[in-house]
């Protein structure tokens, strides 16, 4: 068998390895779809993860498959069982610093946790669409940090995956005027799909401009108005963009930040200052996965919609080279078995 391993900065390799076997708390998970996600690219560019970098650091974390092997000790789980991974769950921090990563053909998930490690995919969702409940559940998170309510005036920084959830989430609780920024045209066309109600390239508009007349402007302290916004979302991690929406941003406007930010940023504290924005961040998901996996039967076609490309794991690392490009969305690896040849659906 192989598995993803990143042994330096942009230095990622396939390597073998034994086929895992399941202590008595542990489960075997045969990969059936596993996500690319940003920070695996961010961690390739890095070296590696927290303690280990300089060391070798698996990749791979949003993850469905089959159960193959069973604990004596675990209880709730059978054999032949589809399920969604929950990384955030589990002891080895599976594909985000441990000793496990799951891109590879057969995962060991040690030390479960019933119930929550390792959730049962509802009905005959596809092994693909299950595996963006990991991102999903980011994205809801992000948007449940916002309070955002219908009647909001909201505007999402980045139209990755994460971004693209957002807008997803807005729009399925009802707020409809959503507009989408990024650079990359495929997808403003993704986000449009997803709900929002306008897109704006930065790279071509002024966006300060482009958002005053979408959601109005709004008196400020400043030299020019601000934007009527009521909620800015960053997914995007520009190095001003903070400093930016501050300048922009409306009296008592708010910020949710999700974005990871590899560096320090400057901030500008003056415009924070004067408009009193509330600025909080938002990682992960406390809560939010179950009640992600019990919606996707409900918005699978939607969910389904963000795959841009698909790749069998022989061609692992060209899906890693075209996530790392501004024209993918979700970039999906799928695993019909040991060698799996790619797929089609590259664009």
């Amino acid at each position: 068998m192989r598995i993803l391993n990143i042994h330096g900065a942009g230095d990622v390799r396939l390597d073998p390895k034994a086929p895992p076997v399941a202590g008595e708390r542990d489960v075997v998970l045969r990969v059936k779809a596993c996500g690319v996600c940003g920070s695996d690219i961010s961690f390739i560019k890095n070296g590696g993860v927290g303690s280990r970098k300089g060391g070798i650091t698996p990749l791979g974390h949003e993850a469905a498959g089959e159960v193959v092997q069973v604990g004596e000790a675990v209880r709730g789980i059978e054999i032949g069982q589809r399920v969604i991974l929950n990384p955030m769950t589990t002891s080895g921090v599976i594909g985000n610093g441990g000793a496990e990563g799951a891109f590879t053909e057969e995962l060991l998930v040690a030390d479960i946790q019933p119930g929550e490690t390792l959730l049962p995919i509802p009905g005959d969702l596809p092994f693909e669409v299950a595996a963006l409940a990991e991102p999903l559940a980011v994205s809801l998170h992000g948007v449940n940090r916002t309070g955002a309510k219908p009647g909001d005036k909201v505007v999402v920084f980045g139209c990755g995956p994460i971004g693209l959830g957002m807008v997803l989430w807005l729009t399925d609780r009802g707020v409809t005027d959503v507009v989408a920024v990024d650079l990359a045209p495929a997808r403003l066309r993704r986000a449009t799909e997803m709900g929002a109600r306008a897109v704006i390239n930065a790279a071509e508009e002024d966006v300060r401009a482009r958002l005053g007349e979408l959601h109005g402007t709004a008196p400020s302290m400043g030299a020019a108005p601000s934007v009527g916004s009521d909620i800015f979302m960053d997914a995007a991690g520009a190095p001003d963009l903070i400093s930016d929406i501050l300048r922009m941003g409306k009296r008592h406007s708010r910020l949710v930040v999700t974005a990871a930010y590899m560096r320090p940023v400057l901030v500008d504290m003056t415009a924070f200052l004067l408009n009193e924005m509330s600025v909080t961040t938002a990682i992960g998901y406390p809560t939010e996965l179950a009640e992600v996996v019990a919606a996707l039967p409900r918005i699978r076609d939607r969910a389904a919609s963000m795959i841009s490309h698909r790749y069998g794991f022989d061609d692992v690392l060209e899906a890693l080279g075209t996530a790392a490009s501004r024209d993918s969305a979700k970039v999906m690896v799928q695993f019909d078995g040991p060698g799996a040849a790619a797929l089609p659906g590259r664009g």
